[in-house]
């Protein structure tokens, strides 16, 4: 027997076996083409037609020569990986012609694979071959709606691309719904004009598959005949011209079971094979869904940016450039991916059992869906910057409309209205508290309106005494004062997203309220949300902007006018404002007004009331034990009132309960007159600011900054008064203080004959005065515009500033 040489790989053949196989041999050497690596890319479009033929050959080989050898070192040896095994046997050495089946065994050699795996991600490469695609890129200016016929290829691609499971049972394939009627004159003139393209490029890209040409060569022709069309449309049309080869496909496997034409044709293209087989071809058919639908991905992806609005983004805005620059190379892989796709589709026709298995096709396909996975990340990444863009350029404009608006006259508030609520008339935008219902924007046409803004955050109180204001106001329709209706603008944080738990929050207030309301918060424009914030200064407490029937702004927050005055203070003008503070005084009026009935009785009466407060119950014992007892000496009718500290917690509640059941003085059970009393007067505070009072020039300005720095330390506080005297007929003073006064009743009794009770406590109250004192007063840093400089109520000189973060949560 000869022998060989392996390092040199000299053979003297063994003539016996040689002769019947040299005829065999040179067919598989003919067979095999050496793959012309110099040319871009084309081993990975490798159609893979042309190797089922080859099987009956190799078959022969194996037959004859695969039972004497040895089991091979590797699976799928490569010719050095045999070359470089020890020759234990002569019947592993190697002719020439188990070198060429090596060949042949191997669908693509993993050498191969990995220099076309780093081909195929060269950027290098990338650059020789985009400048290729630039150079047949020649567009005539014809503009060419794509998005319709977009929606019918993704339908057809979609319907087509079956599971597993579909292949053996068609009629369970889960289907998408009905396309709507796109069969529009428009559109059907449009598909006129490009059913001979697709049909070009569809017959081109089967003739070129079916050739056996490289992917690279294949997709360069495709850009040729598209030379004359946009990017979008490039990729689009070149969807649609593989889409209809696809569908086609698939329709004939679908109907092969129920169709006596379809199981004709199936047999033609030898689909049978593919039924019986689809556990083997299952790799394939899920990269290949995978890949298509990593295509459609990028190429709705691109026709979104050419649908972006140029009012508002120009090619030169840098992230648009980005984004632009991009796109000829995301086409060009995409339609690369068509030529794949189809290579594979042609390839499965008549496909034999043996090669079904083969994985070189799946690794092809998943190598260029991770490549256009990659690509659609970047470019999804540069939409949303570009959509940020353009959102942000829309919110300026409408900012900017909005501002003109308010600075322009007009016939009715309607303008006004829309450019705040909604600008569209395809929904109703208000919800009716009343009716229950939906309604448009016309029930507040020439109407007095006032926008109640807030987030879903507003306070069980300020709803419930905004809601007894307005139903007072409805109680006499005659009036002028009940000329006016409520809007509620809900402000949400669009950062955050919009849960369940918001939906429903939003919902119970809105059905709370008896006026009307937006029917979602999504209806406010950002920019209607920045106007609110940055001209009405919204931030966190509700605001009542008033708008007159023409829709012109007469207070920026009437909030503080509807809580002193209510429906009187209509039209909530500046100027009725300051008509009402004129008719004004320093009384117990003005104090209690619309909160308890009975101090009005009391008031009527001529009774003496004492109003008191603060969180101290050893305090409030004392003082009202003493009150009682002085009031008895001095004989005078005396009415005790606890009205407790502003922001009423849980310690006021017991407080509440304690002095009930002790029968110290009369309270409020409802929680919500006491947090109205203080609100009252920081609102009485913030309304005199607007109109320029301070300490030192406006008497109700001095005293409600001493009821506020009353409210503000750790200490009660009494005041008393005789029915509806002025502020000569009020005696106030801290805890300790008012304590001491009425406890030492017997140095001041006398005085009480002569100059009446509230003189003479107030003469005693200035005996015992020390210059030794600490005001503290609290202000809320979200409602009106903080003072620069505020003066102690007692001394006069300016107040040390400093902020407190308080918690309303005992």
């Amino acid at each position: 027997m000869a022998t060989t040489n392996v390092g040199s790989q000299q053979t003297q053949p063994v003539q016996p076996l040689a002769q019947p196989l040299q005829p065999l041999a040179q067919a598989v050497q003919q067979m095999v083409r050496p793959l012309p690596l110099a040319q871009p890319l084309q081993s990975l479009a490798r159609p893979t037609v042309q190797q089922p033929m080859a099987r009956p050959a190799v078959q022969q080989f194996e037959q004859a020569v695969m039972p004497q050898m040895a089991p091979p070192v590797a699976n799928n040896p490569t010719v050095q990986q045999v070359a470089s095994a020890p020759a234990a046997h002569p019947m592993m050495q190697q002719t020439p012609v188990q070198q060429a089946l090596t060949k042949v065994q191997a669908p693509m050699p993993v050498q191969q694979m990995i220099r076309s795996e780093r081909h195929l991600f060269s950027s290098s490469d990338d650059n020789v071959m985009m400048k290729q695609i630039q150079a047949t890129h020649a567009p005539d200016g014809r503009e060419v709606n794509v998005r319709p016929l977009l929606a019918v290829v993704e339908d057809i691609l979609n319907r087509a691309t079956p599971g597993i499971d579909a292949l053996v049972n068609p009629n369970q394939a889960d289907h998408l719904d009905a396309l709507e009627d796109t069969h529009q004159i428009d559109f059907i003139g449009m598909l006129e004009a490009l059913a001979y393209t697709i049909h070009k490029i569809s017959c081109e890209i089967s003739c070129k598959c079916s050739g056996g040409g490289d992917a690279h060569g294949t997709t360069l022709v495709l850009f040729n005949t598209l030379a004359s069309y946009s990017w979008d449309a490039k990729v689009v049309l070149a969807l649609a011209a593989f889409a209809v080869n696809y569908g086609e496909f698939w329709l004939v496997a679908q109907l092969y079971t129920t169709n006596q034409l379809a199981k004709s044709i199936a047999l033609l293209k030898q689909l049978p094979d593919i039924l019986e087989h689809n556990e083997s071809l299952r790799p394939r058919l899920e990269a290949l869904k995978l890949l298509i639908k990593a295509m459609l991905d990028v190429t709705k992806c691109i026709v979104h940016f050419k649908e972006l609005p140029h009012q508002y983004i120009s090619a030169d805005a840098p992230v648009m450039s980005m984004a632009l620059a991009h796109i000829p190379t995301a086409v060009y892989w995409t339609i690369r991916s068509v030529v794949a796709c189809m290579s594979q589709m042609i390839g499965l026709i008549g496909l034999s059992h043996e090669y079904i298995s083969s994985t070189s096709e799946t690794w092809e396909l998943s190598s260029l869906a991770h490549k256009l996975n990659n690509i659609h990340g970047h470019l999804q990444t540069q939409l949303e910057l570009c959509n940020q863009y353009i959102d942000d350029r829309r919110h300026i404009e409408a900012y900017q409309t909005l501002v003109r608006l308010f600075e322009t006259s007009h016939i009715d508030n309607m303008k006004i209205l829309r450019a705040m609520i909604y600008a569209y008339d395809d929904l109703q935008p208000l919800y009716d508290g009343h009716s229950k219902k939906r309604v448009n924007l016309d029930v507040l046409r020439r109407k007095n309106v006032l926008l109640l803004i807030s987030d879903l955050d507003i306070s069980r109180e300020e709803l419930s005494m905004l809601e007894q204001m307005y139903n007072e106001s409805r109680d006499h329709p005659n009036r002028a004062e009940s000329h006016f209706e409520v809007v509620w603008l809900p402000i949400v944080d669009r950062s955050t997203p919009w849960s369940a738990q918001k939906q429903t929050q939003f919902e119970t207030l809105q059905y709370q309220m008896p006026w009307y309301s937006v029917h979602h918060p999504s209806l406010l424009d950002p920019a209607v949300i920045r106007y609110i914030k940055e001209v009405w200064k919204f931030s966190k407490k509700p605001i009542l902007v008033v708008l007159d029937p023409q829709g012109r702004v007469v207070s920026p927050n009437a909030l503080h006018m509807m809580w002193i005055w209510g429906a009187l203070a209509f039209p909530f003008t500046s100027a009725r404002e300051d008509a009402l503070w004129k008719e004004e005084a320093w009384r117990m009026e003005l104090l209690i007004d619309g909160i308890d009935s009975n101090v009005i009785d009391w008031i009527s009466e001529g009774k003496w009331i004492c109003i008191f407060g603060g969180e101290d119950i050893d305090w409030i014992r004392k003082f009202t034990m003493e009150a009682r007892r002085i009031a008895g000496l001095a004989g005078i009718q005396l009415e005790l009132l606890y009205v407790g500290r502003s922001n009423p917690r849980e310690r006021i509640r017991k407080n509440n309960t304690i002095i009930r059941n002790e029968n110290l003085s009369h309270i409020w059970q409802d929680i919500t007159s006491i947090w109205f009393f203080w609100v009252r007067i920081e609102s009485m505070l913030y309304s005199k600011m607007q109109h320029g009072k301070t300490v030192e020039n406006d008497q109700i300005m001095q005293e409600i900054m001493t009821m506020l720095s009353f409210d503000g330390s750790d200490q009660g506080w009494a005041l008393i008064s005789k029915g509806s005297g002025g502020p000569n007929e009020i005696a106030r003073g801290r805890g300790e203080t008012m304590l001491n006064a009425v406890t030492a009743y017997d140095a001041w009794k006398d005085k009480v004959v002569t100059k009446g009770f509230v003189p003479a406590l107030n003469d005693h109250l200035h005996e015992i005065h020390t210059p030794h004192h600490c005001n503290r007063l609290i202000l809320p840093g979200t409602i009106g515009a903080i003072p620069e400089m505020v003066v102690c109520a007692e001394c006069g000189r300016p107040m040390e500033k400093y902020i407190m973060y308080r918690c309303c949560i005992d």
